[in-house]
């Protein structure tokens, strides 16, 4: 997709300080939460943080922020603003994908800074450190707000460079193993699947979460997973929330449970669920492309420091 050479391997941008300026933009779909947004700004100010809005950030173009264009360039005037330390995305939805046909990180790389999201924001934050720059999946401004105290606090030590504590929970057994941690949205995660935005995942503990999906479709991702045969480069598998992930009423269908445990169960890797990370639970932020252990025996994810 691109000519400019890769960015270094594993940029960390550099721990935020309160008086630093950070961006909102809107790269995916439209803004309806004006209120939710409002309030997790201020959270952003109570802690110290100058925040700049981007402008016509409630452009609308049918499902998306904006057209590509718009949403585009809101990106590039964040990410090349020298005086700019973080973007924080508005929301997810849809649309992130589109904005990243013809666009090179590498444009500019004197000023790397945190981005900021998840669930569509995956498109975003895996295609950055397939570029060399490590970035955080967490709470977007329209949810950042509904986050308990601890999640929150989570993200500003993460961002402002202090140890994170590890996540607890449910361990399938298989060991344990240092990788690279690389968390995502399933569904966004596996449209990315042959295209070029897809960063390498040797070595790499896939974290993993969902809404909305129903099992089958959770089966038939898994599956094209599989099929694919990324599965057996990836050292661990660590699985969040997969919230409102039932089966409609009345029809036949395995639990979504049942459908983790038998499309991931076999790959005689480290494998921990039920961690706090995801929509609709605590969204506990966890870092892009940093090293990582899984104890799939104690059921502990922790951040090598």
């Amino acid at each position: 997709m691109s000519s400019f050479p890769p960015l270094p391997s594993k940029i960390l941008p550099p721990p935020l300080q309160p008086g630093d300026l950070v961006t909102v933009i809107a790269p995916s779909g439209a803004l309806r939460e004006y209120a939710a947004l409002e309030k997790s700004v201020e959270i952003w100010r109570s802690h110290g943080y100058r925040v700049k809005i981007s402008d016509n950030l409630d452009t609308r173009h049918g499902y998306l922020a904006g057209t590509d264009t718009h949403r585009r360039h809101q990106l590039q005037q964040a990410w090349q603003d020298p005086e700019c330390r973080a973007i924080l995305c508005a929301r997810g939805g849809f649309g992130s994908t589109r904005i990243l046909e013809d666009w090179h990180w590498q444009q500019n790389t004197a000023y790397p800074k945190w981005l900021i999201g998840f669930s569509d924001i995956t498109a975003l934050l895996w295609s950055l450190y397939n570029a060399g720059c490590c970035s955080v999946h967490g709470p977007v401004l329209t949810t950042l707000l509904d986050e308990p105290e601890w999640s929150i606090q989570r993200l500003f030590d993460l961002v402002e460079g202090r140890p994170l504590a590890p996540l607890k929970g449910q361990g399938w057994g298989g060991g344990v193993r240092k990788g690279i941690l690389l968390p995502g949205n399933l569904t966004v995660a596996t449209h990315l699947l042959g295209t070029s935005l897809l960063p390498p995942l040797d070595g790499v503990i896939l974290a993993f979460e969902d809404v909305t999906e129903p099992p089958y479709r959770i089966d038939r991702m898994l599956t094209q997973w599989r099929l694919s045969g990324l599965l057996s480069q990836v050292c661990g598998i660590a699985l969040g929330g997969f919230t409102k992930c039932e089966a409609p009423p009345n029809i036949p269908s395995l639990s979504v449970e049942e459908v983790l445990g038998d499309r991931l169960s076999d790959l005689n890797i480290p494998i921990v669920a039920d961690l706090p990370f995801g929509h609709d639970n605590p969204n506990a932020a966890l870092p892009v492309g940093v090293m990582a252990t899984l104890d799939a025996e104690q059921g502990i994810l922790t951040i090598d420091s």
